[in-house]
């Protein structure tokens, strides 16, 4: 520091004691402006509505507005990417689904492994998915599927929302625990996925209950199973697929995530607010009213979830031989 007046000298010493200081105020200040979330996936479906009502909250809650931002394409990929990419201030948040868990599979080599490349915010909700066939068919139960397709190997088929999608892989996976061969045929979305089935197109449908229940409470579709660890509370009479092909569980799960190294600051204040809103009735009452039950368990449990389920998907996707869109 030769040349320079002890004023300048102590300037220069006192600079990054003040940066640091300025950023921790703008951290206890967060949000001191609009936040925006990133929805790898189209409006209008399931995880667009949950998306939606957890803006409305946050933003009744944080005083700042959290705006909707649907980046779809390549499986949920591109969004993730968009965060992953983006400053880790807090002012970007990622809301994905199960899929999350499945994209450095799908998708390998391109840094998107959530457990390296984002920080885990909060587990959000859960929406079971369910196996579906035509109610003017025969089969009656999952041991009828699964009969079926071992006395007639790689003919029956099943549809789902796109190729490498989360009903994709859980699909997949359930042919694997129950040794026997199933056709995927992609559609567009669970929607275009639904009418093929209901047109007789294709034998069952992997798709969540918001989209499958509608059909089933219609008469035009059956429920023979969710994909669920048990069976879930307000569908009681329909099994939960483990029982009857032990190891199939594909939970279907929304999360929140930010950019690797959010500071610690915005992470508890995120996650304190989340937490406050899990246990309210009118919040749940809204969560189920979208088809889902709100989790908002903070991010420990979202980092065990990642742990399991993303060596999980990449053994189900190597199996298969599943390629991301």
């Amino acid at each position: 520091m030769a040349g320079l007046s002890a004023v300048e000298r102590r300037a220069l010493l006192a600079s990054p004691a003040l940066l640091l200081a300025a950023r921790s105020r703008a951290e206890e200040a967060w949000p001191a402006r609009p936040v925006r979330i990133v929805i790898p996936f189209g409006p209008g479906g399931p995880i667009d509505n949950v998306g939606r009502l957890l803006a409305e909250l946050l933003r009744d809650r944080l005083g700042q507005p959290f705006l909707i931002d649907n980046r779809p394409g390549a499986g949920g990929s591109i969004g993730i990417r968009t965060v992953i990419q983006s400053p880790p201030d807090g002012t970007v948040l990622l809301l994905t689904s199960a899929s999350l868990a499945s994209v450095p599979a799908l998708y390998p080599g391109q840094g998107l492994d959530p457990r390296a490349a984002l920080t885990p915010v909060s587990l959000v909700a859960d929406i079971p998915t369910a196996m579906v066939v035509r109610a003017d068919g025969s089969w009656r139960s999952v041991q009828d599927i699964v009969a079926a397709a071992k006395a007639r190997p790689a003919t029956l088929t099943y549809g789902s929302g796109g190729a490498g999608s989360s009903n994709h892989l859980s699909g997949a996976l359930f042919a694997s625990a129950a040794g026997i061969r199933l056709e995927h045929i992609s559609y567009r979305g669970a929607a275009p996925a639904m009418i093929a089935l209901l047109a007789g197109e294709i034998d069952m449908v992997f798709a969540s209950t918001v989209e499958t229940l509608p059909h089933v409470q219609a008469g035009r579709a059956r429920l023979l199973g969710v994909a669920t660890e048990r069976r879930v509370p307000s569908l009681p009479d329909t099994p939960a697929i483990d029982e009857i092909v032990p190891g199939y569980v594909a939970l279907n799960w929304y999360a929140i995530a930010a950019p690797q190294g959010l500071p610690a600051l915005v992470l508890g204040k995120l996650t304190t607010t989340l937490a406050a809103l899990r246990d309210l009735p009118e919040v749940r009452a809204r969560f189920a009213a979208a088809g889902t039950v709100p989790l908002l368990t903070g991010p420990a449990a979202l980092e065990r979830l990642l742990e399991s389920d993303v060596p999980k998907w990449q053994r189900v996707v190597a199996e298969a031989g599943i390629r991301g869109e």
